[in-house]
């Protein structure tokens, strides 16, 4: 397996694992982004800098919320204590956020926290950065509780 091939196995199921966690407590769940495409235009959007290759992984509704989801696997860093986001995603999250509001875009990370774009920008804004400059590192303290965010699941509301 490619190292992509394993990313993308991790990044599915944890897609999958969010999902379930939404709809446990009474989301309708469903995928979009570059996950929904058939191979050819994935394969495609990969040797691609499109925006598109950063659109959110799933849309979700309860009522009249409507939320989307952009779930990032790899997260954190356990030595660290850090989110590392790509400034790519971070500056196609903003984009979509402005395009689409008042339709908010979440990042659920791979520990189930959950942070806004322009929250990654507030926190990340003033400090110093790689020389590469490719992540924005976030401290975990500033992530939310998924539950906080969404909603406890159904067994624990009554």
């Amino acid at each position: 397996m490619t190292h992509w091939e394993i990313r993308k196995t991790a990044g599915d199921q944890h897609e999958h694992d969010v999902a379930a966690a939404l709809r446990a407590r009474g989301w309708t769940v469903h995928p979009c982004g570059q996950g929904t495409y058939p191979p050819a235009i994935q394969h495609a959007l990969r040797h691609t800098r499109s925006a598109l290759r950063q659109f959110p992984d799933l849309i979700a509704a309860r009522g009249n919320d409507l939320v989307t989801i952009d779930a990032k696997t790899r997260l954190p860093s356990t030595h660290t204590h850090r989110y590392a986001i790509s400034n790519t995603t971070l500056n196609a999250g903003l984009h979509f956020t402005s395009i689409h509001a008042p339709t908010p875009l979440y990042y659920v990370l791979g520990d189930m926290k959950v942070l806004t774009p322009s929250e990654v920008l507030h926190y990340t804004d003033h400090a110093q950065r790689p020389a590469s400059g490719a992540y924005r590192l976030i401290h975990t303290t500033h992530a939310h509780p998924f539950d906080d965010v969404f909603g406890p699941a159904a067994a624990q509301a009554a």
